[in-house]
């Protein structure tokens, strides 16, 4: 197993002289771009991810595999504290040498280079749910004033607002 610390996560297969039917792991620390929710940056937890990707050649290829753990952290879409997420990330990918089928054509294998730091990059992405909370429960901000809802609890209210058409009443009888 080669381990070590690179930049652009770049992985030269070829050097891997693997025939068909063996296979090697290789372990790199990657530093992917955060991701980026609704706007909100989703910073990694130490900027890193130890990163895991099992090569097997083919006879026409490889077939690859990524495994990764992470925590990203950012603000709750719902009532804006902070929140974080712990992913475990698997991704697959197949490239297959004289094929048209996109399906058998991994993007991130060129010239037997492989990106992996791209390749984790979009596997983060896709691992991300469409919403991230601080807690399943979340109940968000209130739409009036603005508290925390998981804060005040459900009892939170608002006197509803004086119709304005009844003011001149109101004054006569010198409620205002």
């Amino acid at each position: 197993m080669d381990s070590e610390t690179v930049e652009d996560g770049q992985i030269d297969l070829e050097q891997l002289a693997l025939r068909s039917g063996q296979a090697a792991a290789v372990e790199r620390t990657l530093r992917p771009a955060d991701p980026v929710v609704g706007g909100e940056p989703f910073p990694i937890e130490g900027g890193t991810v130890e990163t895991r990707i099992e090569i097997s050649k083919t006879t026409a290829g490889y077939a690859l595999r990524l495994l990764a753990s992470t925590t990203i952290g950012g603000p709750c879409v719902r009532c804006l504290d902070p929140a974080t997420l712990d992913l475990e990330i698997e991704s697959r990918e197949v490239d297959q040498e004289g094929t048209d089928d996109p399906e058998l054509m991994s993007p991130y294998l060129e010239d037997g280079i492989l990106d992996a730091t791209s390749w984790l990059q979009d596997a983060i992405r896709l691992d991300l749910p469409e919403k991230i909370l601080c807690r399943p429960d979340c109940a968000g901000i209130c739409p009036e004033c603005g508290a925390n809802l998981n804060e005040t609890g459900p009892g939170h209210t608002h006197e509803p607002p004086l119709d304005p058409r009844f003011a001149k009443l109101r004054e006569l009888q010198g409620e205002d």
